[in-house]
């Protein structure tokens, strides 16, 4: 497995956020998530943009973190947040999210990040297991989608312990 950064609008990354949209539709009943992005939120050092590759090229899972602020939707200043985390079917089961989201959190870390932060719903238990898992927590609601009951926001340290 090949773990390589990619502007959040490369094709391949394009190709599995189209696809990931289509399964949040299916599981949401609506159109996806509409929580606006632009492929500039991912730009390092400010955030990273992450896909894995299989051995013959082809893209199996993405994830991003987005540097956040203290504002009105929530956010805490030096917040890191994840979005667009996301395994095809077929990788599914060999560890690639888990891969992903221990990359994006030393990528948010070493840029001076505290605070790792992300959203997912209620429709999404294998998110919402590893996340866990991953020393995840639940925290008060932030975002585009914090007073949707749907919505689970979750938190995690960056700081390294002493």
């Amino acid at each position: 497995m090949n773990i390589q950064p990619r502007p959040f609008d490369h094709p391949d990354a394009v190709k599995l956020n189209d696809q990931v949209q289509l399964e949040y539709a299916e599981r949401y009943g609506d159109e996806g998530d509409i929580t606006p992005l632009d492929a500039t939120m991912f730009d390092p050092p400010r955030g990273l943009y992450l896909l894995a590759y299989d051995e013959q090229g082809r893209p199996l899972a993405t994830g991003g973190w987005r540097s956040q602020e203290r504002n009105a939707e929530g956010y805490a200043d030096g917040d890191a947040e994840i979005k667009r985390m996301f395994v095809v079917p077929e990788g599914r089961g060999q560890g690639l999210a888990r891969r992903i989201l221990a990359a994006l959190e030393a990528d948010a870390r070493a840029a001076g990040r505290i605070r790792m932060v992300l959203e997912t719903g209620d429709q999404q238990p294998e998110a919402i297991a590893l996340y866990t898992s991953s020393g995840y927590t639940l925290c008060e609601k932030f975002g585009h989608y914090r007073t949707y009951d749907s919505s689970i926001c979750m938190a995690k340290p960056l700081a390294l312990p002493s």
